[in-house]
């Protein structure tokens, strides 16, 4: 067992785990924050998404070493009631299906839209098509960023951006 120090949706976190967990294991298992969710275990699918240092990344296959000082934002701590304004396009949207990669899309359209804020359809195919929904609710993700753009990215209250 080794000690890392991260921090997770603005809080300071030390954990002991094995060299080499998964950052998904880590938050799953050891802090409890099961909004991320593992799909293939091999980062193909994107369910695991969160946010490291403001970047997107797969969590699934980010071994705990490489995120030691970091920031992790993961869903939970996107926004804790649903009001940011990609969680509100989804809900309006009505996006999800069964919701399982849900968290995972969210995070990524996040990410798209602090690159480009008003994203082309294409920006987003491109930005979103790793991402997999067995649903198949690409149409209704599509307008759902659409719509989150045209609010832009200001939660209505608390969060972590």
């Amino acid at each position: 067992m080794s000690t890392y120090t991260l921090t997770v949706n603005g809080k300071p976190h030390t954990v002991d785990v094995r060299p080499g967990t998964p950052l998904l294991w880590v938050l799953r298992d050891t802090l409890g924050l099961t909004g991320t969710k593992y799909g293939c275990g091999k980062g193909l699918c994107g369910s695991c998404t969160v946010h490291l240092d403001g970047e997107a990344a797969r969590s699934c296959v980010t071994p705990i070493e490489a995120v030691a000082n970091s920031s992790v934002v993961t869903i939970e701590g996107l926004s804790p009631e649903r009001s940011h304004p990609v969680q509100r396009a989804w809900i309006e949207e009505e996006v999800p299906q069964c919701g399982y990669c849900q968290s995972g899309q969210i995070m990524t359209a996040v990410a798209l839209l602090k690159k480009q804020v008003n994203p082309t359809d294409d920006q987003i195919d491109e930005a979103m098509r790793e991402m997999l929904c067995r649903c198949g609710t690409y149409q209704r993700i599509r307008r759902a960023i659409h719509r989150a753009a045209a609010e832009g990215l200001r939660p209505r209250r608390g969060g972590v951006r």
